[in-house]
């Protein structure tokens, strides 16, 4: 069984990341049974992507878009351990974790991968956002795949943070894998004892806690992953 991460690697959650969270508890809460849930796609543009890449990171945004799309070629095809091992492993050595206010000017901003990317730079979220993107256009069904948002407990100590992993998941009532940017290896959720999931989400749906039925629309409840996926329509992702 894994170790419970040291202190020292794991960042303090923001204001108003601890806000959001309290925030949505209520929301959860309240959340109707039933809702249609916004369909969002994998399909992506190259060319647009070149486009937006070059325009707002240059040519060091550009190596490193042409290294993930490499990464897709290579993928393609491939059995799925090995799909969710390189692409974990091409994210957390690719991006850098720094908070958001250093990299954002923001308490809480959740990045496109191609801002992830051209930055080199990013937070929890925009580790399991990015790894999302990717595999849902390896061709992994969206419905195995969710962000988990979850309380981290630090070390040994009660204390705990808010902290966002990537879960892969066999049917919807299984424990997910967890692909993790604090952790190398992707482990089983049972043995990540550091972790108490709050809730998960995808394109498709929001679930609280552990629930395998969904409570609401993620693009209704969720106003920082609409703006992801508006801001990835516009740079040539969907």
């Amino acid at each position: 069984m894994p170790a419970a991460l040291p202190a020292s690697s794991r960042p303090l959650a923001s204001r108003s990341r601890r806000r959001f969270l309290a925030g949505l508890v209520g929301v959860m809460a309240g959340a109707a049974l039933g809702l249609k849930p916004g369909m969002v796609g994998a399909n992506l543009d190259p060319s647009r992507l070149r486009q937006s890449m070059q325009r707002q990171y240059g040519q060091g945004g550009m190596r490193v878009l042409e290294e993930w799309f490499a990464l897709l070629d290579r993928l393609a095809g491939a059995e799925l351990q090995r799909q969710l091992e390189g692409v974990n492993d091409f994210f957390n050595r690719r991006i850098r974790w720094i908070d958001d206010i250093r990299v954002w000017g923001q308490e809480d901003y959740w990045a496109t991968p191609l801002e992830a990317l051209g930055k080199g730079e990013g937070d929890c979220e925009d580790y399991a956002i990015a790894k999302y993107v990717t595999l849902k256009q390896l061709g992994v069904p969206g419905e195995q795949l969710r962000m988990i948002y979850v309380r981290a407990r630090i070390g040994r100590s009660s204390i705990t943070q808010a902290h966002m992993v990537l879960g892969w998941y066999e049917t919807p009532s299984a424990q997910p894998l967890v692909l993790d940017n604090l952790v190398p290896s992707i482990t089983p959720a049972e043995y990540r004892t550091d972790l108490d999931p709050l809730f998960s989400f995808n394109s498709q749906g929001l679930w609280a806690g552990g629930s395998s039925q969904s409570r609401a629309d993620p693009l209704a409840r969720l106003s920082r992953w609409r703006r992801v996926i508006d801001r990835m329509r516009d740079q040539g992702f969907i």
